[in-house]
């Protein structure tokens, strides 16, 4: 007795193989854009995320008097492989017609690498310890900056005003000068909210200059006249030359330095809440009034920026790091801290953005 099986219809086939074509090219056309997609904004929030740590973790190094280093992801290339299985089977007995099955499976990979190359070489220390450029302050004002926050940051000294010299290098232990400063900074700002307020950069002779110029509607205003005063200049002008040289010849002229990159991470870094348990192991430098009492540091930068420490991780940081047995961290909801950093950000991308390193590359590769 001969058994006979009936072999599956040639539709079912074509039908298959379709539906297995249209899948393949549905899946590459489809998984692409979709893995730009994601994987771009995945990759963009890791590098700016790493990017503010690494600058946190400088300030706080740099107020344990710890050595600051930097690194810059380099290069970050990434490998997606997507792979696709088709399986037909079928039941060939008796009484049982056109009976098969169908499968496909389908998986996705990504391999990254990334590349670090770490800033270091004659250049960039140049840059780093370089005097900030006064085109550099002009440039900053104007994309929308307070000027408050600018000179604060920026500038050791107005004529006679000094901004916390000692600040600029490793924490000073005589209390700075500083509070006439910070009056003349905040009447700018009140020009500045007013819109009465304007800083243009240019070179008389070869020499950089700040020209800051005040609306003539506002020139004998309270602020206008109390600023002047404060930097020993002549009341009731529009036009105040700010210059890193001595000239006793104009009255308007307003001699000015600035500090480097290096001395604005030192200036900042005092902004560091450090834990009690690190000043008594003296971990910290103590700066002391000249009767004796301990400076508080938050009279310098109030208002500027606050970087707060404790033990267990916090909750509501914008951005945060582990330090030496503690979380260092800025308050999510410290408007302006945060502003003061991504200020800091743009200078040091603005300092250091030129700089090729010739070092070696560190490659990782992270895997699937």
């Amino acid at each position: 007795m001969h058994r006979y099986f009936k072999l599956p219809p040639i539709k079912y086939f074509i039908v298959f193989y379709f539906s297995i074509a249209v899948s393949v090219f549905i899946g590459c056309a489809k998984h692409g854009p979709v893995s730009l997609k994601s994987e771009r904004n995945n990759y963009n929030l890791a590098i700016q995320k790493t990017n503010d740590q690494q600058l946190l973790l400088n300030l706080v190094r740099l107020k344990y008097r710890d050595t600051p280093f930097f690194m810059e992801v380099s290069n970050v290339a990434s490998q997606f492989s997507l792979q696709k299985k088709a399986s037909i089977t079928a039941q060939l007995e008796d009484m049982a017609n056109d009976i098969f099955n169908l499968g496909a499976s389908t998986t996705y990979e990504e391999k990254p690498t990334i590349s670090y190359s770490p800033l270091q070489g004659d250049k960039f220390v140049q840059n780093i310890l370089s005097m900030l450029p006064l085109k550099t302050i002009a440039l900053l004002f104007h994309s929308g900056w307070s000027v408050e926050r600018i000179f604060r940051i920026s500038f050791q000294r107005l004529n006679s005003l000094e901004n916390a010299l000692g600040a600029a290098g490793p924490t000073p232990q005589i209390a700075p000068r500083f509070r006439e400063f910070l009056k003349a900074a905040k009447l700018l700002r009140e020009l500045q909210i007013k819109d009465a307020l304007n800083l243009t950069y240019r070179e008389d002779n070869g020499q950089p200059q700040l020209v800051l110029q005040i609306l003539k509607e506002f020139k004998n205003s309270k602020t206008a006249i109390e600023f002047a005063r404060a930097v020993n200049v002549e009341p009731e002008a529009t036009n105040y030359i700010l210059s890193s040289s001595r000239n006793p010849d104009q009255p308007n002229h307003i001699r000015v330095v600035t500090r480097s990159f290096l001395g604005i991470m030192f200036y900042l870094s005092q902004s560091v809440q450090v834990p009690e348990i690190d000043i008594k192991r003296r971990k910290v430098t103590l700066t002391r009034t000249p009767g004796g009492q301990v400076f508080d540091w938050q009279e310098v930068t109030n208002e500027l920026l606050s970087i707060y420490s404790r033990q267990e991780e916090p909750d509501q940081s914008s951005i945060r790091i582990y330090f030496r047995d503690s979380w260092f961290y800025i308050d999510d909801s410290d408007l302006e801290s945060k502003s003061t950093f991504s200020l800091l950000a743009q200078i040091y991308s603005l300092q250091s953005g030129r700089i090729k390193s010739n070092a070696p590359l560190l490659t990782i590769g992270v895997g699937s």
